[in-house]
């Protein structure tokens, strides 16, 4: 099991985190997600390696940005 952790801008409140917990889950072989809207830590388990570019677009379509820490 792999797990990825970013830094996410932007999000304020727990609506920001489900927005970005929806579309990170949406990512195969995703299989834990931890965000906090208040440190702006993003933390991905996977089955596998999870491509960095996938989270990050999914932050992104949620309207956020992030980067790998």
């Amino acid at each position: 099991m792999a797990a990825n952790e970013y830094q996410v801008t932007g999000m304020t409140c727990g609506h920001c985190e489900m927005s970005v917990r929806e579309e990170v889950s949406e990512i195969s072989g995703v299989t834990d997600i931890q965000v906090s809207a208040q440190t702006g830590k993003l933390v991905v388990s996977a089955s596998d390696e999870v491509d960095d570019a996938k989270v990050l677009a999914a932050v992104e379509e949620a309207g956020y940005t992030a980067v790998r820490v």
